[in-house]
């Protein structure tokens, strides 16, 4: 029934089309993470600066404008930092 009705049909398309815009947004961060990476590796950096997430999630914090939770926020950005580097650590 919840198919058929317009509203519903016109969210789920505006759902998807959003969720299409995180996959395209998180390859695009992989890709110039993974620029970063190479270019820190090549002059003997480390890859990861704990300083610099940190600074990344308070930043994100004060820009959020919600409804996401500053809570729901870190946990988020946390994640796709961990997922950034399992991507990265692939051959």
């Amino acid at each position: 029934m919840s198919e058929h009705d317009p509203l519903i049909r016109q969210l789920r398309e505006q759902i998807s089309d959003n969720d299409r815009a995180i996959v395209e947004a998180v390859n695009a961060r992989l890709k110039l993470v993974s620029r970063l990476k190479s270019y820190k590796e090549s002059r003997g950096l480390s890859f990861v600066d704990p300083d610099r997430e940190e600074w990344m999630l308070q930043y994100l914090a004060r820009a959020n404008r919600g409804p996401l939770s500053e809570k729901g926020l870190r946990e988020l950005f946390e994640e796709l930092l961990a997922l950034t580097k399992r991507e990265l650590d692939q051959p």
